[in-house]
């Protein structure tokens, strides 16, 4: 892209995001390096009432939240358009109760028809992305026009981007609304060299207490961590000691899927790790790499996972019935046991992965966690109540924020 500012010179249109001061003791791209407990070099008295890990300077309603690769962020207000590319930041939103507020989001149709096979096990939960910007190829154009409170978005992420430049960055920072994002802790995956010295990795769930705290929505974080936590409790009470082998992937192409190490850190594995299945792949094969039947074969899983496979354009019976009559798929143990089930978004947010960790657990341990029933189409289905691993109702009073 052409780095022709001179359309865009204009007053900045947020004084709350002015970033020479959101970003404490900062450079260009990479911001505070320093961790969540580094001291602003603002000076305060007698500060409001802030959340562990905010600042709050006394005499206004600013605060600042930090999170790598950008630093220290300042904040006078809560935003309220939101900016986003990736559906963990997305699904963060959403959870906060700050969905609908999303106005961008890579391929928008595509999640929204996913996220809605979650949604009716919700109560009185609705979601509309269809029709938003697709923003996985954002313009600085498009920006401008959407006019963002705040960008849900790794800055290091967009920085990768053809058309995207350092000064791109720096612009849109400063004349409309801060970065505030982190993609490349999906699989610990090396960031752009400009962010190098600036890049941490968190959890799902660490990134999604940082950004609540950008909302002012701790206390919805608090309790729907609080959930979480007691998820991850049964499944470590529970786990046997038998683990089965498990290959995860997108397999749109049936034959010749991309598959995912399930034991890798990173969110993209946030609803399998905690179940410690055994990788069927082993060192034998990078995760996001495309194998073929004869590599499936000789890994030989006892459970194929199969990421979109609850999309609504997935025909998952069709996913089973061409690796049954594949030559070589026919073969693999998954496949003749039954064993090949479809799963939901890799990029998941809080809510998506309460239902993965649930499903999950139902795929690899039926014995311990209750079947998971045959899916072929149609919403998450309906978990009879002593099977299910959280209250439906809770997490929708938590979203809607009436708890």
């Amino acid at each position: 892209m052409a780095n022709d500012d001179s359309e865009y010179e204009r007053p900045t249109r947020r004084e709350y995001v002015k970033f020479g001061g959101a970003i404490v003791g900062g450079g260009l791209l990479a911001g505070c390096t320093g961790g969540e407990g580094s001291t602003p070099t603002q000076t305060t008295t007698e500060p409001a009432e802030a959340t562990a890990g905010e600042t709050t300077t006394a005499g206004d309603d600013s605060y600042s939240v930090t999170m790598a690769p950008m630093g220290e962020v300042a904040f006078e207000s809560v935003p309220e358009t939101i900016f986003t590319r990736l559906t963990h930041l997305a699904g963060m939103a959403f959870a906060l109760g700050r969905g609908e507020d999303v106005n961008a989001m890579h391929a928008p149709d595509y999640y929204d028809a996913l996220w809605n096979q979650y949604t009716p096990r919700l109560p009185g939960v609705e979601l509309d992305w269809s029709g938003l910007y697709s923003s996985w190829n954002a313009s600085k154009e498009k920006l401008y026009d959407l006019d963002s409170d705040v960008h849900l978005a790794d800055p290091a992420s967009v920085l990768a981007l053809e058309e995207w430049n350092a000064d791109d960055i720096e612009e849109i920072r400063e004349q409309i609304s801060p970065w505030f994002g982190n993609h490349f802790s999906n699989r610990h995956l090396e960031p752009p060299e400009e962010y190098a010295d600036s890049y941490e990795y968190y959890t799902l769930w660490e990134m999604f207490e940082k950004v609540a705290r950008v909302f002012r929505a701790t206390d919805r974080y608090e309790a729907l961590a609080s959930i979480h936590e007691d998820v991850l409790e049964r499944i470590e009470s529970d786990l046997p000691s038998e683990r089965p082998s498990v290959v995860m992937g997108g397999f749109s192409e049936p034959t010749s899927p991309y598959v995912y190490n399930v034991d890798t850190p990173g969110f993209l594995t946030a609803h399998v790790r905690p179940l410690r299945p055994v990788d069927a792949f082993g060192d034998a094969v990078t995760s996001g790499s495309k194998v073929d039947m004869e590599a499936l074969l000789e890994a030989d899983p006892d459970v194929i996972l199969s990421f979109g496979g609850m999309h609504p354009e997935t025909d998952m019976e069709e996913v089973r019935t061409t690796l049954e009559n594949d030559s070589v798929g026919g073969q693999l143990t998954a496949v003749q046991d039954g064993r090949v089930y479809a799963q939901g978004a890799r990029y998941q947010g809080p809510i998506v992965n309460l239902f993965q960790l649930e499903m999950t657990a139902k795929q690899l341990y039926p014995d311990v966690f209750g079947e998971w029933p045959t899916y072929v189409e149609g919403a998450y289905p309906e978990i009879p109540e002593d099977e299910r691993f959280f209250d439906r109702q809770r997490v929708a009073n938590v979203i809607d924020g009436d708890f």
